[in-house]
């Protein structure tokens, strides 16, 4: 007994465990947008050492109007992405979320089919993060080389400013590798709740064996018959007191 309890609540961590994971998917999502959107952005959260309101910016007259085209034209090419990385996100927590709150109950009250569903969930997320993570990182890499993306690296780096490089960033590389275990997870997930169902399919026929089995089924007669004796007894002396009475 205890071992099925312990797949049933392998299951239930494991989706605590998928929630956070996807949490902080979304939030590297937000964190890479901001980090790359540029100082004059507002996609930057102005975050920067300088932004459009500052008293202070090493850009000057055309160069100024420049780079904020620019900032302005990266921030727009990777909104899709990011929208797309938000939504997916809390997509998959919200629907962990509802696998989570309905698996918790005892064994007896969980159904199969319920579970089967919840396997097929798993397998589908897993499958859809890896897919997702390599359109992430191929997005990204599609917006790295543009032109627009090169010219503002050159004007930042003329200034001493080198994060605005065109490469992978460090909250983009992190958005792929929470991506790849919450993947990981996912399948971990669906290994146990295939398991899960084996486990509950079992107890419910052990409970339905032990229910009409012979043995249960002469108990039940015996308790009858006990109920039957005590009966007797007590009918006789009803009729014994009526005779008295008469």
């Amino acid at each position: 007994m205890s071992s099925r309890l312990s797949k049933v609540k392998a299951l239930c961590i494991l989706k605590f465990v998928e929630i956070t994971v996807n949490l902080l998917v979304l939030i590297c999502v937000g964190a890479a947008q901001a980090s790359v959107a540029g100082f004059t952005s507002l996609g930057g959260l102005g975050l920067g050492s300088f932004n459009l309101n500052s008293a202070y910016s090493p850009f000057e007259g055309t160069e100024l109007q420049e780079v904020r085209e620019l900032d302005m034209q990266i921030t727009q090419m990777r909104a899709p992405c990011v929208y797309s990385g938000v939504a997916f996100s809390l997509t998959a927590a919200a629907l962990t979320l509802v696998f989570l709150v309905v698996g918790v109950k005892p064994i007896h009250r969980l159904k199969p089919g319920l579970l089967v569903g919840e396997c097929a969930f798993n397998l589908l997320a897993a499958a859809s993060y890896v897919a997702a993570v390599g359109l992430y990182l191929h997005f990204v890499s599609q917006v790295n080389s543009t032109e627009s993306c090169k010219r503002r690296e050159r004007l930042y780096a003329r200034r001493g400013y080198t994060s605005m490089s065109c490469v992978v960033q460090g909250g983009d590389a992190a958005v792929g590798l929470f991506g790849v275990a919450a993947a990981c997870l996912y399948l971990a997930s669906f290994v146990v709740c295939i398991l899960a169902v084996r486990t509950v399919r079992a107890f419910r026929s052990h409970a339905a064996k032990a229910q009409y089995s012979p043995s249960s089924s002469d108990r039940d007669r015996r308790s009858r018959s006990d109920h039957a004796g005590h009966r007797a007894p007590e009918s006789s002396r009803n009729v014994q007191a009526l005779a008295t009475l008469v």
